[in-house]
């Protein structure tokens, strides 16, 4: 590596005004969730404890918590891929089966997949809740629980969009740069921002009775 390429190295481990611009975005977004937050406790309050365990009982929580891990492991592949983005390296050098061979569209690739399934693992369980007659506007759970998670669901999807994006122009580009480095570390941003959040309503909605 010569002395440009460590310079550039260290460059975009930097902060930088996308990097920053995206901080304060994610910010305004956090202050978005800590809206449905508290309209999620303010309506449980106002329903009573008794309607609440009864709403809650439904809920498939070994499932839940299974689709939960998923997503949080995919905040690990995807610090996998920043970490192969910021050597530069855009793609495996060795055996698929070789993980520490991995560039940054593998570990993007499969952050994607993970994604993907946690999507379509909230669609399951929408399609079973409105078999039992939880929908939208049958009840004000069924009201909270669809506008939490499905807020949530399509910052999940937009992260998805965005990781795409960051594949297809490192699969047309003919050399990794600094600008697509910066990209993946500032989508990686988002998607740790809605892994946590994930987080906290899992624990709000099922596991706080």
């Amino acid at each position: 590596m010569t002395s440009t390429d460590v310079s550039s190295h260290h460059r975009i481990t930097r902060p930088n005004l996308v990097a920053v611009g995206t901080i304060v975005w994610l910010s305004s977004e956090l202050m978005f969730f800590a809206a449905l937050f508290a309209m999620y406790f303010t309506t449980r309050a106002v329903q009573g404890p008794k309607i609440w365990a009864e709403s809650t009982e439904i809920l498939n929580i070994p499932f839940a918590a299974l689709n939960t891990t998923v997503l949080v492991l995919s905040s690990v592949t995807c610090q996998f891929g920043v970490f192969a983005a910021e050597r530069y390296q855009a793609r495996r050098t060795g055996s698929i089966f070789k993980f520490s061979a991995w560039g940054m569209r593998e570990w993007f690739s499969l952050t994607f997949l993970m994604g993907a399934f946690f999507i379509a693992g909230q669609v399951y369980e929408y399609a079973a809740l409105v078999s039992e007659g939880v929908t939208l506007a049958s009840t004000a759970y069924g009201s909270v629980f669809y506008i939490t998670t499905g807020f949530h669901g399509l910052h999940v999807t937009g992260g998805l969009i965005a990781f795409l994006i960051v594949l297809v122009r490192v699969a047309k580009a003919r050399r990794f740069t600094q600008g697509q480095a910066t990209t993946a570390i500032v989508v990686s941003y988002y998607w740790h921002f809605v892994d946590v959040v994930w987080i906290a309503l899992f624990s709000a909605i099922y596991l706080i009775k």
